[in-house]
């Protein structure tokens, strides 16, 4: 809602002021699609061996946001596993789909559950954010015995200040205080070429 709805709008309207007849595409969620999953599967496993433990940390949202997006209107966060029960809100579900896709590269990974935890990092602002924090991860992490940790962004698909500088620089700093030993960042997609590959077949599917 507040990344991809508004650059959608915001581009929407640009578009119409400078061509009316140009049409716009979005491409659907892709938290689940194969290739995806693939992409983020093989950026990950030369990071995963040797190490304790796989954080997945997705950008957090305000709660609101969620129960916002939610059509159905009582589904989202009425219960602890509101997630893992069918609904058609999840199609437009933030949280839904990240454990989705946190539970297809864990598995594609052969991890088990105990392998891997999900958080929830940038947040900002007095709203009710989605947990666990990704900064009380790291410090649970730390202190349960973990020494060496890997985090994965999935939600970013090119490195930027929040993957580089939040995990990278500002996670470690909390992770080592804590305890830890290590903690080594899985570099977002960026140019990877299986992602570019998909990128690529998804534009091109769109303009036949």
């Amino acid at each position: 809602m507040p990344t991809v709805e508004t650059c959608t709008v915001e581009t929407a309207q640009r578009l119409a002021e400078l061509d009316p007849q140009v049409t716009l595409e979005t491409h659907p969620p892709f938290y689940n699609d194969p290739l995806y999953i693939g992409a983020l599967v093989e950026s990950a496993r030369p990071h995963v061996d040797g190490h304790d433990h796989l954080l997945f940390s997705y950008h957090g949202v305000p709660e609101r946001h969620l129960r916002k997006s939610d059509p159905t209107g009582s589904h989202c966060l009425s219960s602890p596993d509101c997630c893992s029960q069918p609904s058609p809100a999840h199609a437009t579900c933030y949280r839904h789909q990240s454990l989705a896709t946190t539970k297809e590269v864990a598995g594609a990974l052969g991890l088990e559950v105990e392998d891997y935890s999900v958080g929830f990092q940038s947040r900002l602002g007095p709203d009710t954010w989605m947990r666990p924090f990704t900064v009380e991860q790291l410090t649970r992490l730390a202190h349960s015995g973990v020494k060496r940790l890997a985090v994965i962004c999935p939600a970013f698909v090119a490195d930027c200040v929040e993957t580089l500088e939040e995990i990278g620089l500002r996670g470690r700093e909390t992770f080592m205080a804590a305890g830890g030993e290590e903690l080594t960042l899985v570099p977002c997609l960026n140019t990877n070429e299986d992602w570019v590959e998909t990128v690529a077949g998804w534009v091109e599917k769109q303009t036949l």
